[in-house]
């Protein structure tokens, strides 16, 4: 994803929180986080995308991620997540949605970015990234290409 950046946010608490939220916000690129929530035995990962690039690849992205019931029917036992209060940390509020499982990041009211499933992140950027791919000319198309096989050695 660009700049792959992995964050660990041990038993968030607001000024750690607030210093991970802050950080996707500041690099412009997405952060992969790992949260240890307290009372959890299990991590949650998600992949926190400014709201920009998210923009971007929803632009570009044919059409939306297939959701748990387009998905393979073994997934289809998976929870619904629970309504609950957004969550605060210290300049950012989180907003869980129900439908579809993002977590929106607010600051000031306005939404800076997102948080996603780390597999619904990489479906999104690798299909923006080959249908902005077709929008080029044949020697950007090739200039590209050259620069994306430099980046994934």
């Amino acid at each position: 994803m660009g700049l792959q950046m992995d964050v660990v946010a041990g038993y968030a608490v607001d000024d750690e929180m607030e210093k991970v939220l802050g950080l996707a916000e500041a690099v412009g690129e997405p952060v992969t986080v790992t949260f240890m929530w307290e009372g959890r035995e299990k991590a949650e990962r998600a992949v926190l995308v400014p709201a920009a690039t998210l923009a971007l690849w929803e632009h570009w992205a044919p059409t939306a991620y297939p959701t748990p019931d387009t998905r393979d029917e073994e997934r289809a036992d998976t929870e619904e997540p629970e309504l609950a209060h957004p969550t605060e940390f210290g300049a950012f509020t989180l907003f869980r949605r129900r439908a579809g499982g993002r977590t929106a990041v607010a600051r000031g009211g306005v939404v800076v970015a997102e948080l996603l499933d780390p597999d619904e992140a990489r479906w999104l950027q690798e299909q923006a990234r080959d249908v902005r791919q077709g929008f080029m000319d044949p020697k950007q198309k090739a200039a590209f290409e050259e620069f994306l096989a430099r980046q994934s050695s």
